[in-house]
């Protein structure tokens, strides 16, 4: 009677013969199986080019902002949030073309800036907060240009000119209707996400000349040897 020998056991055994490590093996063979690509909402920050980040979003119905799938949502929304250590991110930036955004401005943030800094970009410190269906109203139609970063566009930022002030309303993840007057900083990050759910990134407003990669320093003291993670 004859036995087939299984592929896998034929490899080990000739890994075997050629000392070749089980690890090496593994890694060799489990790129040999396809795997079934993720499925948004993802546990990483999808980047420019995905045509997700060029769509604008649908606004989810009032009656299923409390409903299992939309609270599933925010939940994974706010564990990406809080890995990428974010101070805004929008469910398009995730893989989910629903009007979302959650944003945060802890203390943490505002010591990656000097006082003179926070002073002039009116920096305060902002809970984390969950914002569904939200509505922009610009109270001061003054532009201040500052320099941004988006974690769909890695590894760079550039000049953008944003209102002063705005007022925001919407409804919070328990279905609660909020309104919040916004000005400098806190502003900015609230314009910044609601062109993410219209399906625009910075890149759209910027003053071109000013785009830079955030490592160009390191690029050049290491010759290159530089490498951007998307992942965290």
């Amino acid at each position: 009677m004859l036995f087939r020998v299984s592929p896998l056991k034929s490899l080990i055994h000739l890994a075997q013969s050629r000392k070749i490590s089980y690890g090496q093996l593994k890694s060799w063979y489990s790129g040999l199986v396809k795997k079934p690509p993720p499925i948004p909402p993802y546990s990483h920050i999808i980047q420019i080019g995905d045509p997700v980040l060029r769509v604008v979003a649908d606004n989810v119905p009032n009656d299923l902002i409390k409903s299992s799938e939309i609270q599933f949502l925010i939940k994974i929304m706010k564990g990406v949030f809080k890995r990428y250590d974010c101070v805004g991110l929008s469910a398009p930036q995730i893989g989910i073309s629903l009007r979302v955004f959650i944003t945060e401005f802890n203390a943490n943030h505002l010591k990656a800036f000097d006082e003179a800094e926070r002073k002039t970009k009116e920096m305060k410190i902002f809970p984390q907060t969950v914002v569904i269906n939200p509505q922009l109203k610009v109270t001061d139609y003054t532009k201040v240009i500052y320099t941004e970063a988006c974690e769909s566009v890695k590894g760079y930022w550039a000049d953008v000119p944003r209102y002063r002030a705005v007022e925001l309303n919407g409804y919070n993840e328990n279905g609660e209707k909020i309104s919040i007057n916004a000005k400098g900083w806190l502003a900015r990050i609230f314009q910044h996400e609601l062109d993410h759910l219209d399906g625009k990134l910075y890149t759209d407003s910027m003053d071109r000349k000013t785009l830079t990669c955030t490592c160009w320093q390191v690029v050049n003291e290491r010759s290159g040897k530089v490498e951007i993670p998307f992942n965290r």
